[in-house]
């Protein structure tokens, strides 16, 4: 029997899993060419329609991020600039499968070659889509796990996370992988245990696996011993969530009868439509990014005043934050954000609106006009200094008086600031005149730390319970409740159980989660005594 081998690596979305490994092996093997350019260029166009027609048919099923990514893999597909170079190579002699395999591994390389994390995470995209081609040339419907298996490989199609049955559990296991790919998004909000990271082993691995996505681990050809031990954590883990559910339809409150607000934070308005109001405090966090990252192109006024008319008629008198666009750093816009040597610190949020106000006024427009749905507060992300803020509220007070003239109803929402970059932190009375701050942890920590979130080198490093990062949350907090001034937290350290506690000791009373972390934080918040 082979001895235990345990490997570490970065908790995408927590859970625990116990099952078979399946390998995540290339597929497309079975093609046989025909030898005739014209026929092989006929082949690869069927496989590509074939391919469409399977993802627009998953699109049916599908909603939110997992529509948007199906989407996303249709028009790049229906591209030429992805598809033309495979054509022309096989005008060349080579066979429709190598000719899309050329094609695609180059393009393939480049996104993993990035020095954007945004874009080697949708690596995992592209080669979902070389694949699903190849299948479709050699006449493969798709592939078959065993329910309940940890899946396995250097990364995982998005795609294929859609098409598992995940009913008996089972859970994932990658070798590089990102927190920050489609597919670690899809996990978390369906509660699929996964890990990433974990580096590459040279030896052969089949049979049972422990995966620990609470920690961040696996353990391939556990002994008994181990098994015994991972199952009283995976039972822990367990009844921690089932206990949980009992806090979701009640107010958050810490052991001491502190009221704390719990509200949550969206990436598309479909997110809400599975969430009771009644369990929540409002929207903390609204993100636009989805609008603007469609083939389709950048959204235009009646698109977006849409949009944030659901999200604020669902919430009916309880508040709506929604961040204008934080398009830039690791959110590239075709037709808006632009390339930089260094994204993350270039023009990105709030910059690249006041860059572009063409675009920031059809904004501004949908969301004054949204405003009479609801209960609407909107902040600016990346704001550094105080004259961004004077600007963005301007503008606002120019579409105002426009939309006043021309006598469409609308209404002047609160406008509030992100404090994720360290000069406000650091300074908060530099902007006594806002109406909120919304501290956006992701991105405070890793300015602050110096650190990348998704960088496994450094993921110790970008810790947010490091007393620096709690003394700037701690400072932000004091100076609000001391003027008047309404502090929460959008960013991912609100729904981590261990990290509450911290973020309540440093003041804190607002704290916004993900849909699925709700039951979780109001637990953890119970266990406080503040």
């Amino acid at each position: 029997m082979p001895a235990p081998l345990r490997l570490r690596g970065i908790s995408a979305s927590a859970g625990y899993a116990e099952g078979p490994l399946h390998s995540l092996e290339q597929i497309g093997a079975g093609y046989s060419p025909s030898g005739l350019p014209d026929l092989e260029k006929a082949a690869l166009e069927a496989a590509v329609g074939s391919a469409v027609e399977r993802l627009a048919a998953l699109i049916e099923t599908s909603e939110g991020d997992a529509m948007e990514i199906l989407e996303f893999q249709i028009a790049m597909l229906e591209d030429d600039a992805l598809t033309g170079p495979a054509y022309a190579t096989i005008a060349q002699g080579l066979a429709a499968d190598e000719a899309w395999k050329h094609a695609l591994n180059a393009e393939i390389s480049g996104y993993e070659n990035s020095d954007q994390e945004y874009f080697r995470a949708r690596a995992a995209d592209i080669s979902d889509i070389r694949d699903r081609v190849l299948r479709a040339l050699s006449s493969e419907s798709g592939f078959a796990a065993p329910l309940g298996a940890i899946l396995y490989g250097d990364d995982i199609a998005p795609t294929r996370f859609l098409e598992t049955d995940w009913s008996k559990g089972g859970g994932i296991a990658l070798m590089r992988g990102s927190t920050a790919s489609h597919v670690a998004m899809l996990a978390r909000a369906r509660g699929i245990p996964m890990v990433v990271g974990l580096g590459c082993i040279d030896v052969a691995i089949a049979g049972i696996a422990l995966l620990d996505a609470e920690h961040g681990g696996i353990v391939l050809a556990p002994s008994k011993l181990e098994i015994e031990e991972f199952r009283k954590f995976s039972s822990s883990f367990a009844v921690r969530q089932d206990k949980a559910r009992s806090y979701l339809a009640q107010p958050a409150v810490t052991k001491l009868g502190t009221p704390v607000r719990v509200q949550i934070n969206i990436a598309d308005p479909s997110d809400v439509d599975a969430v009771d109001i009644a369990n929540c405090d409002g929207v903390g966090l609204m993100r636009t990014e989805f609008l603007f990252g469609r083939a389709s192109g950048l959204p235009d006024e009646e698109t977006q005043y849409r949009a944030y008319a659901h999200v604020l008629e669902w919430a009916g008198e309880k508040p709506v934050t929604i961040r204008t666009v934080d398009a830039g750093g690791d959110k590239p816009v075709p037709g808006f954000t632009v390339e930089e040597s260094n994204p993350f610190l270039g023009l990105r949020g709030i910059r690249l609106s006041l860059a572009r106000p063409e675009i920031f006024r059809v904004q501004i427009r949908a969301l004054l006009r949204a405003g009479v749905h609801g209960n609407l507060k909107v902040m600016f992300p990346m704001i550094a200094v105080p004259e961004e803020y004077e600007r963005a509220y301007a503008l606002f007070a120019e579409e105002r008086a426009k939309l006043e003239t021309s006598g469409v109803p609308h209404k002047l929402p609160l406008l509030g600031i992100m404090v994720e970059v360290p000069s406000v932190a650091i300074a908060p009375e530099g902007f006594a005149n806002v109406a909120f701050f919304s501290i956006g942890s992701n991105d405070l920590t890793q300015y602050v730390m110096a650190a990348a979130r998704d960088n496994g080198a450094v993921s110790a490093l970008n810790a947010v319970r490091h007393p620096a990062v709690l003394r700037l949350i701690s400072q932000v907090a004091a100076y609000g409740a001391a003027n008047d001034i309404p502090v929460s937290l959008c960013g991912d350290a609100g729904g981590d159980p261990a990290t509450i506690p911290a973020l309540l000791g440093a003041g804190l009373r607002d704290l916004s989660v993900v849909p699925a972390q709700l039951a979780m934080a109001k637990a953890a918040i119970a266990e406080v005594s503040v």
